[in-house]
């Protein structure tokens, strides 16, 4: 099983952590409501889990203009 994590945002590939033997415990997904395990996991047809997070820039841009959060998609 790998993981990878991509911004929900932009697509920018964050990193990949692979050939791990750990719980979704380990990984603090146990600490998401169903809703956010739903919007922010995904796993394909070969076990692997693609997480999606905010990068460091679209966090930033985030912050510097909230009312991005209303957007679906801000970034063209």
């Amino acid at each position: 099983m790998s993981i990878h994590y991509q911004c929900r945002h932009c697509g920018q590939h964050m990193g990949s952590l692979h050939e791990l033997d750990v719980t979704s415990e380990q990984l603090g997904f146990h600490q998401l409501t169903v809703e956010e395990r739903n919007e922010m996991l995904a796993y394909d047809e070969v076990g692997n889990v693609h997480v999606k997070i905010i990068c460091e820039d679209c966090h930033e841009a985030l912050t510097q203009n909230p009312d991005y959060y209303e957007l679906d998609r801000w970034i063209q």
